[in-house]
């Protein structure tokens, strides 16, 4: 459930998307994404993520440290409760241009422009530099002009040892919780008119629900204090898989349907032209 710029299968999809009034950095959304991965492509991998805000930096990536289950828990928080899905709702619908860093495994090209990305991969390690299709950058110009593009850059050892990627970030529209799921596995633009199989988890919280609204979450008694001012006391979520499959997209909700508790409300969004 991710775009890669090879061959490449990923299972256990976890992705979360919190909204939160932060005490520093006001109202944000936090993006938690995990799977594993196996690396079919001859040499280096990449995922690549649309992030539905225009200002991402290095700062934004929050560092799991010894806590790398923390998806893991929340899943655990919802497990029991959660019901898979019968069908979905569909929907039409001054940083610099290009950042270079390493974040746990990966190498991560950040760009706000996504066609500036290929002059950028010569500053990630031949190890784990991809050969990335200027189509496919092309389909993400085109489609996500105002998202920030995430290029996540692993090789074959980095691979299953990831730890899950964490980022916060002030989102295009507050209300509405998005979380990246367009399918595309070969290193072409995904199939938009596609089926496509699903096996994940979505997750989702907001601070301002009431006392009794989703699942409390067991965060480690030790976990850091910056790290846990970025996560939900609770949770809550649902459960996509069992060879179902669904139209390629992303997820999601409104929220008002999330406070509401109404997780049939969770769409598949597909991105409109420029």
């Amino acid at each position: 459930m991710c775009i890669s710029t090879g061959e490449a299968a990923f299972s256990g999809t976890i992705v979360y998307c919190g909204r939160q009034h932060h005490q520093v950095h006001g109202l944000i959304h936090v993006l938690g994404y995990q799977n594993t991965a196996v690396n079919l492509a001859d040499g280096p991998n990449a995922m690549l993520l649309h992030l539905p805000t225009r200002q991402l930096t290095p700062h934004h990536f929050l560092s799991t440290g010894r806590n790398g289950d923390v998806l893991h828990r929340m899943v655990t928080a919802v497990e029991r409760s959660a019901a898979t899905d019968d069908g979905m709702a569909w929907m039409s619908g001054e940083p610099q241009t290009v950042q270079v860093f390493d974040h746990d495994v990966y190498t991560v090209v950040l760009a706000d422009d996504p066609t500036a990305v290929l002059a950028a991969l010569q500053q990630v390690p031949p190890h784990r530099r991809p050969d990335l299709e200027p189509d496919l950058l092309a389909f993400y110009a085109d489609r996500f002009p105002d998202h920030t593009i995430a290029v996540c850059c692993f090789d074959n050892a980095d691979a299953q040892r990831a730890k899950p990627l964490l980022l916060w970030y002030a989102p295009l529209d507050p209300d509405r919780l998005t979380v990246p799921a367009l399918d595309s596995h070969t290193g072409k633009a995904p199939d938009l008119g596609a089926d496509v199989p699903v096996d994940h988890w979505v997750l989702l919280s907001t601070d301002q629900a009431p006392a009794d609204w989703g699942t409390p979450v067991d965060h480690p008694g030790d976990m850091r204090h910056r790290l846990r001012t970025f996560l939900p006391t609770a949770v809550t979520g649902r459960r996509y898989g069992e060879g179902q499959v669904l139209p390629n997209g992303d997820f999601t909700i409104s929220h008002r349907d999330l406070l509401a508790g109404d997780l049939d409300r969770i769409e598949r969004l597909q991105p409109a032209h420029r």
